[in-house]
Formats: structure tokens, sequence, C-alpha cells
């Protein structure tokens, strides 16, 4: 059952029209602000990841509207760095050897073969996370390219403690948006000379109000009618 908005992301009676600010497309010290909070649990985890449906309207100038719909579109994921492959390559050879589960474990030249092809596989999947990260432009709407995660971030990895509250602070949620696609742009038939795109998405648990408000104040010349929905019982 997907829950209706919290007091934490609950959304402005009228929809959402955050104040605007700066200047279009993304300002000179971007992220200069967005500071990761303090290295502690997260307080917003939930037991099981509750994927939640959204529709997104941007409207504008023709011209705005082109821009954005280039600078939006992504890989759709994070190239987060690996963590320390040795250790995590040590802890494998230990778990096949001894099974937690205390069944029959492998021997150890068996197991430490096993391990290092783990770690290849491990590493050939980050290496084209890397190259997609780069090139690709797949996801129309990719909060990556948007609100780009620091580079010190990526360094220390998805779970840190640091990494997830600069994702709860600068997204409102910490898995990038997943079966993310794009109506099209068409014209915005109240206004001349305007145009509209419509992004379909799903996110992790909550919708990413503040990752909406930054991209607002980034674009203040287009309007986000972002469109949650919660579901019924």
């Amino acid at each position: 059952m997907r829950r209706p908005p919290s007091q934490h992301q609950a959304p402005p009676a009228s929809g959402f029209v955050p104040e605007r600010g700066g200047e279009g497309g993304r300002p000179d010290g971007w992220g200069a602000d967005l500071v990761p909070g303090p290295a502690a649990p997260d307080p917003m985890a939930l037991p099981q990841t509750d994927w939640l449906r959204h529709d997104l309207i941007v409207t504008g100038p023709a011209a705005t509207v082109e821009k954005f719909e280039a600078a939006a579109a992504g890989a759709g994921v994070v190239p987060w760095w690996e963590a320390d492959l040795h250790h995590e390559d040590e802890a494998r050879f230990l778990a096949l050897v001894n099974p937690p589960d205390g069944s029959p474990g492998l021997r150890p030249a068996a197991a430490r073969a096993l391990a290092r092809q783990l770690r290849t596989a491990v590493e050939t999947h980050h290496l084209r996370i890397l190259a997609a990260s780069a090139q690709s432009r797949t996801c129309p709407f990719d909060l990556h390219r948007l609100i780009p995660v620091p580079d010190r971030l990526l360094r220390q990895g998805r779970d840190d403690p640091a990494s997830l509250a600069w994702l709860r602070q600068n997204w409102g949620v910490i898995e990038p948006l997943r079966r993310v696609t794009r109506a099209g742009r068409s014209p915005d038939r109240r206004l001349r000379r305007s145009a509209r795109l419509v992004f379909e998405f799903w996110s992790a648990d909550w919708t990413p109000w503040p990752g909406l408000t930054a991209i607002q104040r980034s674009w203040p010349d287009l309007v986000f009618d972002i469109r949650p929905d919660y579901g019924r019982e």
C-alpha cells in the first residue's frame, strides 16, 4: 500500500510552485551550498522500499524547455566508487570457506578462485556504470545530472552515512529515479511560444521534494507541476 505524504514531504496546497531565484541552467558554484549532513543512521529508511509513481509536467518558454530537456537527460545511475575490494575479497573468501549458516564450505583454493571471479564481475559492472554515467542519455529525467552527488561523497560510497544524509537533504530520496519516461515535448496551448514536457517516474519511498525545489531555483523560467500517485487502499 502506498502511503500519503508525511509532514516531511507534504506538498503545497496548490501544487508544487516553489520560490524562484538564480539563473537558468546550472549556476556558477553549483553545489556549494549543498553540503552533507551529519554522519548518522538514515532516520527515514524503511524496512522495505516502497516505489511511488509520479507525473511531472514542466512548462515554460519553448527555448528554455528545450534546454532543460537536454540538461535533464542522463544515465539514470550514480557512479559510486566501489568499497575496498581487497577487504571484500577476504570477506567473500571467509564466507565461502566457512558459510555463516554452518553448511559445508569450499576448499580454500576453490574459494579463493571464486572470490576472484566475483571481484572481476564487480569491477566490470562498476566500469560499465562509469562509462554509462559519462555518456548515456537514456534516462530523460536524471537527478544526478541536475543535482550531481559531490565527488568526495562518490568516493565514500553509497552506504556511507554522510552520503545518505546528503541524498536525503538534496534529493529527498536515496536511490536514483526508476522507470523514467518522457511523453514528449509539445506546445502549451495556453500560451504562445511556450512548450511543456511530461515525465513519469518512480521514486523510492518519498517524493523528491528537495530535489525539485533545487531544480526549480536553477530554472526560474519554468514551472514544475509534480503529481504524486499515492494510490488507494
